[in-house]
């Protein structure tokens, strides 16, 4: 229970915003049960706060807990900005009088009838929502791609296929996210996360995986379009998902990040493996002020 406390207060501080559900792999050190009486001082939990590793600890907690000690570990910032976001017409909304009540706080204003997203809030978002997704990726979560658009199916679906991971573009059934353990087996592993390219089945009909995503506690980013709920997401993002120039951009970003995150797992992987096999002398802190962990992190 104590390291669970530790990683959900790192969280923060990582860049990752407190959505309404956590995802379950946050809490798998909670839920497997009381743990023993831990050894573990005032002076030691301080250290780990500040970023130091403890002692003895296992190669494992290492390897999760040291992207959780950098605001932006995966350097997802440089991905994404205002002026990008403005040339893929993300800022185009859509008529005002097919606008939803909570996506108000996100339009900056109106021109000729048609809502105009705040791009400054959507810039935001968007890196918090592509922080969030390196993590889930970084810890090998199951990231599933979901959206009901013909016109873009081909192109999730190959988004999914070059990062390694799935995606759902057809009709989706109700049930298969909250009833998956009858229709599949009690063995069956859901998404750690569920990204959202669309949210609508048609203008005004919502996914249905929206809905069993939130029945069942699995986060989700979503690119909500002024027409859309954003009550149920995680972490929307306020955005335009109907041009192709704007699909396209966040595919990219959703697909740049995932690559990122997987190689960056490779490379503490292998660091910690060269740090256990090289013994004391060859742990970052008898490497002096230019460590292996720092060479890494500024790549």
């Amino acid at each position: 229970m104590a390291c669970s406390r530790v990683v959900l207060s790192l969280l923060p501080r990582a860049g990752v915003a407190p959505g309404r559900r956590w995802p379950a792999l946050l809490f798998h050190a909670a839920a497997a049960g009381p743990a023993g009486p831990s050894r573990r001082t005032l002076a030691s939990a301080r250290a780990l706060e500040a970023g130091e590793a403890p002692d003895g600890s296992d190669p494992q907690s290492r390897l999760l807990e040291q992207p959780l000690r950098h605001a932006d570990f995966f350097n997802v910032k440089e991905l994404c900005s205002v002026r990008s976001l403005f040339d893929a017409r993300v800022h185009l909304g859509h008529k005002a009088g097919c606008r939803h009540r909570f996506m108000e706080p996100y339009i900056f204003g109106s021109r000729l009838g048609q809502d105009i997203i705040d791009l400054e809030q959507t810039a935001a978002h968007l890196r918090a929502a592509l922080n969030f997704t390196a993590h889930v990726a970084y810890r090998k979560g199951i990231i599933l791609f979901v959206s009901r658009n013909r016109q873009f199916t081909h192109l999730i679906e190959r988004t999914a296929r070059d990062c390694g991971e799935y995606a759902h573009t057809r009709y989706f059934k109700g049930g298969l996210l909250t009833n998956a353990s009858v229709l599949f087996g009690p063995k069956v592993r859901l998404p750690d996360l569920i990204i959202f390219l669309h949210t609508l089945n048609n203008v005004f009909e919502p996914h249905a995986a929206v809905r069993d995503a939130a029945k069942m506690s699995i986060p989700t980013v979503a690119i909500v379009d002024t027409n859309c709920n954003p009550c149920l997401i995680t972490y929307p993002v306020p955005g335009n998902d109907d041009s192709p120039s704007a699909v396209h951009l966040f595919c990219s970003l959703f697909q740049t990040t995932i690559l990122r995150a997987k190689e960056k797992r490779r490379q503490m992987e292998a660091l910690c493996h060269w740090q256990d096999v090289k013994g004391p002398e060859g742990s970052p802190e008898a490497a002096g002020p230019a460590s292996e962990t720092e060479v890494l992190l500024s790549q």
